[in-house]
């Protein structure tokens, strides 16, 4: 188990549902939390937050066993509406409370809003309607006036962090401020993201992955995903097919050599696959969250 800044325990291999269909998302989760997982990720704007309520309930373990997390959207930045929009998450997941509530993006083009946001996730803290806060997608001189302008440092900054991409300054940024790295995309398996795949490689595909997970027995995503256990991170992979779900989280009885750590670290391209969080097209964030 990880522990965050505020001393609210997190495991270090999550599950996410990233673009998982709604009619898929339900059966994932509960097989997930089967299977051991005992975190699940969503967000606002995946439009599954009722579908992984409805896996947790499913799975009959107890809320409390459970690390649930999601994001609010940019278009419900602002104290008020940040507000509201934990109350449209928690009308969807079905829950009173929430564990990790977070910003999904930074969103430069209007900052204050975003400071505003973060505001009403320090207030929800303050009340004890969500465990810990945090933000998503943040870059250094992001954190830096996040943490200027607020009183809580985030608990966790959740950013695209593999193998090929691994945004070292902003890990440096986030150990300095006793910020939890969170990998979203860890294994870089992307599926979609409009005007992104022209000159994409897979790293599942990469020869030195690929020798190092035949060296163990093991698959290409274990080994990263093992990568970011011994690293001190939480990595969230996501999938609806139950043998990865499996072998997602079969990961805690292997280690890698410093040697193949090493290998590991030199892989890193600089390239993102993701949006630019500064990035000029802020269109996306328009999408209207829907009411519980």
């Amino acid at each position: 188990m990880l522990t965050l800044n505020n001393g609210v325990q997190l495991p270090e291999i999550g599950f996410g549902v990233f673009q998982s269909a709604p009619d898929e998302t339900t059966e994932a989760v509960r097989l997930a939390l089967e299977t051991g997982y005992r975190h699940i990720d969503t967000a606002a704007v995946y439009g599954n937050e009722r579908e992984v309520g409805e896996g947790i309930r499913a799975s009959g373990l107890d809320r409390d066993e459970v690390v649930v997390e999601t994001k609010v959207w940019v278009s419900d930045y602002g104290y008020d509406q940040t507000l509201h929009a934990f109350e449209k998450a928690i009308g969807k997941l079905g829950f009173d409370t929430i564990d990790v509530l977070i910003l999904h993006q930074p969103a430069p083009d209007r900052f204050e809003k975003t400071l505003d946001a973060y505001r009403a996730l320090e207030r929800l803290l303050a009340d004890g309607r969500v465990r810990a806060i945090g933000v998503s997608n943040f870059m250094p001189h992001h954190l830096e006036r996040l943490l200027a302008e607020t009183e809580v440092v985030p608990a966790l900054n959740q950013i695209e962090l593999h193998p090929y991409f691994q945004q070292r300054d902003v890990q440096e940024a986030d150990r300095a401020a006793g910020i939890l790295d969170q990998a979203w995309s860890p294994i870089g398996g992307i599926t979609f993201y409009p005007g992104f795949r022209e000159g994409r490689r897979s790293v599942l595909e990469d020869p030195t992955i690929v020798a190092i997970a035949e060296e163990h027995g093991r698959t290409p995503a274990q080994v990263m995903l093992r990568w970011h256990v011994q690293q001190g991170r939480n990595a969230i992979p996501k999938s609806t097919n139950p043998g990865r779900i499996r072998e997602n989280f079969a990961v805690f009885d292997f280690a890698l050599t410093d040697a193949q750590m090493a290998a590991l670290d030199a892989l890193d391209t600089g390239f993102r696959n993701g949006p630019d969080p500064d990035g000029a097209d802020t269109s996306r964030f328009e999408r209207v969250i829907p009411e519980a």
